[in-house]
């Protein structure tokens, strides 16, 4: 792949990640959280799961598989985003972002305590970084403890879904997984809603842009291009390059939703950033490791 068009599609796909949290921040005032959530991943994994059956990708053929692909759809879609969502009645959209990507810290964590997967020291700096970063960010904004803990909560659901998506992931074609495990987190996002709020969601031009929005490009077009630029580049690299998500969460709330750039969420911001950069510079190989050994 050229250099413009990695560079090209890095920024797209980026930008789409981190622009999300506050796309969903303006689609508030006009559905309950977990209600959006649940549409926005329906929707997704209806047109993903039409396309796989389309092309007659091989589904799971056991209830074992199908489990599986719940599992990672209930941390990953339902938990990481049902947390997110919730964060930001609170907290602003800038600082939910910047919680939300820590989570490759917490892989790095839970990956050395559950699979026995070993890190090098710069990455473990990382880690040490982004946590100096979080309690920069978070210490300073007592009043949203509430979001804070949501936003926390989706990193630490993000961090659990990678893990079990590289142990799993290897059974089941990545399109298939995907789009189903959007379905699967939407339903249950579905069933939280009903159960956990009071659902609304008001029919306009501006909630359903929005919900379009999300599910098409912040769902579809973002999964389409990371997988593509993993698949067609040097993994490691490309995943280095996943600081710039919360760098773009901070920068589209600020210009779409007038949010401060408050000191403290600068420069926590900054540390967690630099603390994913090292977390991901050696990311492949990492991977490998933590997949061999969770198999063993």
């Amino acid at each position: 792949m050229n250099i413009y068009k990695f560079t090209a599609l890095l920024v797209l796909t980026t930008f789409l990640m981190g622009s999300s949290f506050a796309i969903v921040k303006l689609g508030l005032p006009f559905a309950s959280p977990l209600l959006l959530a649940a549409l926005r991943f329906i929707l997704a994994g209806i047109m993903m799961a039409v396309v796989v059956l389309a092309l007659k990708r091989p589904h799971p053929t056991s209830k074992e598989g199908w489990m599986k692909i719940l599992t990672i759809g209930a941390f990953q879609t339902a938990g990481v985003m049902g947390c997110i969502f919730l964060s930001l009645r609170t907290i602003t959209a800038s600082e939910s972002s910047i919680l939300t990507f820590t989570n490759p810290l917490l892989v790095v964590i839970f990956a050395t305590i559950f699979t026995k997967a070993r890190y090098r020291l710069y990455q473990w700096c990382g880690v040490f970084l982004g946590l100096i970063g979080v309690t920069i960010t978070m210490g300073m904004q007592i009043e949203g403890k509430i979001g804070i803990l949501f936003g926390i909560l989706s990193a630490v659901f993000w961090a659990i879904a990678t893990l079990l998506a590289k142990k799993w992931g290897v059974l089941f074609e990545t399109w298939v997984l995907s789009a189903y495990q959007m379905l699967f987190g939407g339903f249950l996002l579905l069933l939280a809603s009903f159960v956990l709020e009071q659902p609304f969601f008001t029919v306009n031009v501006h909630s359903v842009f929005i919900l379009l929005w999300l599910s098409i490009f912040s769902s579809i077009v973002q999964f389409a291009g990371w997988y593509y630029l993993l698949q067609n580049s040097d993994p490691g690299k490309t995943s280095a390059f996943l600081f710039l998500a919360p760098f773009f969460g901070v920068i589209t709330g600020w210009i779409l939703l007038d949010e401060p750039l408050k000191p403290s969420l600068v420069v926590g911001g900054m540390f967690i950033i630099a603390g994913i950069y090292l977390v991901n510079r050696n990311f492949t190989t990492n991977a490998k490791k933590i997949s061999a050994e969770s198999r063993e």
